[in-house]
């Protein structure tokens, strides 16, 4: 049996009273439906000296549509459920909407936040077992309690993979994120949120806050999905996903591509945007080419690790596959 170890717990009301309980603490972790810290605890990754509980922080759990500012507004304690199934989310961006509705189970959906699915810890094969489980492989790796990674092992850096489903669709979709801590808010694009240290992987600052998530409002016709591939259909983590977002001139099919965006995950600590798209811009939604020019940019540009389970050459196909199936789909409507 995993046991937790011993903390206290924080419980405010107000985004003010979550910043004042940081920083009265030092090494306090946020916690909000506890889907991913509670394992990492169990598995003694983390041993902070308390908790802060955001279940009581009201100012967190809204989803606002903002005409004024262009954006559509989600708090940060806006559970995945809400987030799927919300109205405004599943007609102005429906690939964010089935991204948050494919993450593991209704049970951790209904708990699980899209602020704590934003900032979900990195994952790898070697790091999240049993404490035994790692010593057992030579003490640990560098994200736990030793100092070489067995994924890379002449690598300096951790490269523990980011699998948050949410964050590619969001990223695609050009979403910011606003924070707010000791030195007050801050917004930058979610899209540079992120780093290539897997110990470190956001921009984060001691004792800030994630308060909301900002996606900017549709300005003309387009068609965006998200597809992930793991191995069972429910529960697991992705073990790569793709998030992409379509331009179009017009409505329908034959329209021209104006713009694209494509976001691949489960490569490393952060999201990689697909570049070099560029002849794929002026072609036809329906015109074959645009599948093969976008597949083959994912493919030539994501190489993924053994950082997760499945063959890394395996998983870049997949990546290739899953890529031109979705841009099929795209330009038949569905």
């Amino acid at each position: 049996m995993l046991r937790l170890p011993q903390f206290e717990v924080e419980s405010p009301d107000t985004v003010e009273g979550v910043v004042t309980a940081l920083q009265r603490r030092p090494g306090a972790r946020l916690i909000a439906g506890g889907t991913d810290l509670l394992p990492n605890l169990k598995h003694f990754l983390d041993t902070p000296p308390a908790l802060v509980s955001l279940a009581r922080v009201s100012a967190l759990r809204g989803v606002v549509r903002d005409d004024a500012a262009g954006v559509l507004r989600v708090g940060a304690g806006v559970t995945l459920t809400q987030l799927a199934e919300h109205a405004e989310v599943r007609a102005l961006f429906p690939s964010l909407a089935h991204a948050a509705g494919s993450v593991a189970t209704p049970l951790i959906r209904n708990m699980g936040t899209l602020g704590g699915n934003v900032n979900l810890d990195t994952r790898c094969r070697y790091v999240n077992q049993t404490e035994f489980w790692r010593g057992a492989i030579g003490g640990g790796c560098l994200k736990s309690e030793g100092n070489v990674c067995h994924v890379v092992p002449k690598g300096r850096n951790c490269v523990a993979a980011m699998s948050s489903d949410n964050v590619p669709a969001l990223i695609s979709l050009d979403a910011s994120i606003v924070l707010v801590g000791p030195e007050g808010r801050r917004e930058l694009p979610l899209e540079e949120y992120y780093t290539a240290d897997g110990l470190a992987h956001t921009l984060a600052r001691p004792g800030e806050l994630t308060l909301e998530l900002r996606v900017p409002l549709p300005r003309g016709p387009r068609r965006a999905a998200y597809v992930k591939w793991a191995v069972r259909k429910s529960f697991d983590f992705p073990l790569l996903s793709v998030a992409l977002r379509l331009d179009l001139a017009a409505e329908g099919p034959h329209a021209e591509l104006t713009g694209l965006k494509v976001v691949a995950g489960v490569l490393g600590s952060k999201p990689r945007t697909v570049t070099r798209l560029a002849d794929a811009i002026g072609k036809r939604l329906s015109d074959p080419a645009v599948a093969r020019i976008v597949s083959e940019a994912a493919y030539a540009q994501c190489k993924p690790l053994e950082n997760v389970p499945y063959e890394a050459a395996y998983r870049r196909e997949m990546i290739r596959v899953y890529t031109r199936r979705a841009v099929q789909a795209l330009a038949a409507g569905a």
